[in-house]
């Protein structure tokens, strides 16, 4: 898979989770400043990337942004494959 293709899963779950426009879900975007997540809003939106890629998140420090989370999917994804 794609980074482009995680990056698209990552971003319709983070709208579907959070209720923001599409436009907002950069790979830039802080997610608890730029799109106001709190702490079960992530663990929620952390869920359903599981589920969806059949992988284990755990989430570690240092994830701020929607590049940071879709850096972390693809290489736990790299991984498993490996």
């Amino acid at each position: 898979m794609t980074k482009e293709e995680v990056f698209e899963t990552v971003k319709n779950v983070v709208v579907e989770e959070l209720d923001v426009d599409e436009d907002q879900v950069t790979l830039d975007a802080k997610i608890k400043d730029d799109l106001e997540a709190d702490s079960l809003d992530v663990f929620e939106i952390m869920n359903e990337l599981e589920d969806k890629f059949d992988i284990q998140l755990d989430v570690e420090e240092g994830i701020e942004t929607i590049g940071d989370v879709v850096d972390f999917v693809k290489k736990q994804l790299d991984e498993k494959d490996a």
